[in-house]
């Protein structure tokens, strides 16, 4: 019921397409686009292509932050939203959702509930990570847990630090006492791990992968 909700709202943020054509992905755009295609087929078994576009820059410099998804039919520009974005498409709709990093989400549901995720152009990032998954499956999947243990190290040494923070509030520190973090990061150490952990979720973007808590160490 609450996906349903979801959807309507997101239904509200599309306008029509003005039916201009789809650009082609530049050799330059890997970090500051993202290009997935879908091929349907409608009722009379004519197969369609849909092309989901988000520009990442022009999110970053949005009045609101959110930025909009393009979708294309054919090539052409057929519909326009505010992300997250739900789009109607033939046998059920593509949902896109937005991390800080580049997209979440960019999967078609089925109108039976079954999900796939869109294929993302070959010459975007998104597309060469796809493709170092597929040639190489060992490296991909040690770079993937690496991400995760680079996001969980800030995780770790962050919560001494607001337990600290917590316990010198009166009412928790009358009740409880105090307590001295452990954890005293240099700046440098302090820098390095936000780096990393910003890198961590980069190439987490390049997946689609997310995870509420995990990933915000990188925000």
């Amino acid at each position: 019921m609450f996906k349903e909700w979801s959807r309507r709202r997101a239904a509200r943020r599309i306008t029509p397409g003005d039916g201009r054509r789809l650009k082609p992905f530049r050799w330059w755009q890997p970090t500051s686009r993202a290009l997935f295609y879908l091929p349907v087929e409608d009722d009379g078994g004519r197969l369609m292509v849909y092309a989901v576009d988000v520009n990442y820059l022009l999110r970053l410099f949005s009045d609101d932050g959110k930025g909009k998804a393009h979708l294309y039919l054919d090539g052409r520009q057929h519909a326009v939203s505010t992300l997250p974005a739900a789009f109607p498409v033939q046998g059920g709709v593509i949902e896109v959702a937005a991390s800080a990093f580049g997209l979440k989400r960019c999967h078609y549901v089925t109108a039976e509930g079954a999900e796939r995720q869109l294929d993302p152009d070959p010459r975007s990032g998104e597309g060469r990570r796809a493709r170092l998954d597929r040639e190489r499956p060992v490296l991909s999947r040690w770079i993937g847990r690496c991400s995760v243990v680079v996001l969980v190290i800030p995780l770790l040494l962050l919560i001494p630090q607001l337990l600290d923070v917590a316990f010198q509030l009166p009412p928790v520190a009358e009740r409880f006492g105090t307590f001295t973090s452990p954890v005293h990061l240099p700046f440098w150490l302090n820098t390095a791990l936000t780096l990393a952990a910003a890198a961590a979720g980069m190439e987490r973007a390049l997946r689609l992968r997310h995870n509420w808590l995990l990933d915000s160490m990188a925000q």
